[in-house]
């Protein structure tokens, strides 16, 4: 029973998101495209173990949830048109021709139907996040540095709001597309940056959801070639994943950047980042635009895929994109990560200048964790002991809490 349990909860993993939407698009309602894939999952609990594990497990669940439909339908009065469809659809495929400007892939048009404008910009990211992303709703305000009962509230009121709205379900036209991306952006930046370093459990990198994000980038990209910044999220999105192979040890541990082995580094994957890099910089100079957020943290990104070692990193040029990016999109998030920047350019002092100014990070290990590294680069190994307990104490993933507590014991020695 317990190999069916860990099989069922990694077929779950994988097939949640794809199974949600393809439901969401038949029956019309996110709330009960969840309420339906949840009951296929508990039929597949009670029966796998008999019948062992169907070939196609996540057609099996989509197949199981739209029978539930039907019969939750059955129960109503006056459906008998969704009845009829729903039945239609799992009898029949209809071979329609490929048509370049329609959404086919189901999660992305589920991502847009999300980023719906009767919504706020923040229920659009959050509720796509949890529906599409598959990520808990403390994993969703960690993101957004918010608490999670507001994060909670914030999905219902969405998924109420959607409901309410006439056209809730249905995909835009091409011409709104604009209207909607950046949103959509959003939601495939923090989905892959929630699998580039898991916020909580006991792995750092969480590739499902890297792979998913990358996926649904690609698709992007070729339902709007002339947007610069969806050229610049797949570009992001390609440096930072040709890096997993040297990302964690045999252990599943997190290595860091500067101790990564390169030659384990994706060098194939790293020229589809700066051909998708130069696409961007392309569609930037027939748009006449400035560089956007994704763009210029996919410069940064190239400047650590492209440097032959740690110490031959271009650390000036990466301080200028960062200068750019603050204007772009500030953060406290970029802010940080700009100090580390100067830190490494100037100096630990010069770094440390700029974190101890810093506000908005409340709650985060992310500040004491930096403010740790460029204390002990100064040789204040106390302060930066305590600092990194400190962080340790608020992260809630096992592996940076191993990392922090290493650092803590090296300082202290």
């Amino acid at each position: 029973m317990a190999d069916i349990q860990q099989t069922v909860d990694a077929v779950w993993r994988m097939e949640a998101a794809k199974i949600v939407a393809t439901l969401t698009r038949v029956v019309g309602d996110v709330g009960l495209a969840e309420d339906l894939a949840a009951d296929a999952l508990v039929d597949a609990l009670e029966q796998w173990p008999a019948s062992g594990v169907p070939r196609n497990a996540g057609a099996w669940l989509t197949t199981v949830a739209k029978r539930k439909a039907i019969d939750h339908w059955r129960r109503q009065e006056n459906l008998d048109a969704k009845y009829a469809a729903l039945a239609r659809d799992l009898e029949t495929h209809v071979d329609e021709s490929w048509d370049p400007d329609r959404i086919d892939d189901d999660v992305l048009r589920l991502i847009f139907i999300a980023a719906h404008p009767v919504l706020s910009r923040e229920a659009q990211i959050a509720l796509t996040l949890r529906v599409v992303g598959g990520l808990t709703t403390e994993e969703i305000a960690r993101a957004f540095l918010a608490s999670t009962p507001t994060i909670a509230a914030r999905i219902t009121r969405a998924k109420k709001a959607l409901s309410a709205a006439d056209a809730a379900f249905e995909v835009p036209d091409p011409g709104e597309y604009s209207q909607r991306l950046s949103a959509v952006l959003s939601v495939i930046y923090l989905i892959y940056s929630e699998g580039y370093s898991a916020s909580s459990g006991q792995r750092w990198i969480r590739d499902e959801l890297c792979t998913e994000a990358l996926r649904l980038g690609r698709v992007l990209a070729s339902l709007v070639p002339d947007e610069p910044e969806v050229h610049g999220l797949v570009a992001l999105m390609e440096f930072q994943s040709s890096r997993f192979a040297a990302r964690t040890d045999d252990d599943g541990r997190p290595v860091l950047l500067e101790d990564q082995n390169r030659a384990r580094w994706d060098r194939a994957q790293i020229q589809r980042g700066v051909a998708a890099l130069e696409r961007a910089a392309n569609a930037v100079r027939r748009k006449g635009s400035g560089w956007g957020a994704y763009a210029l943290q996919a410069a940064i990104a190239e400047c650590h895929a492209t440097a032959p070692s740690a110490a031959d990193t271009d650390w000036s040029r990466i301080v200028t994109l960062y200068d750019g990016l603050v204007q772009v999109s500030p953060s406290p998030v970029v802010q940080l990560n700009r100090a580390v920047a100067v830190a490494m350019d100037d100096g630990p002092a010069a770094g440390l200048c700029i974190v101890d100014g810093l506000t908005g990070l409340d709650g985060s290990y992310l500040l004491p964790s930096v403010r740790g590294e460029l204390l002990a680069r100064l040789g204040r190994d106390d302060e930066a002991a305590d600092e990194f307990t400190r962080a340790a104490a608020m992260t809630d993933n096992e592996r940076e809490r191993e990392v922090l507590l290493d650092k803590v014991a090296r300082v202290r020695s």
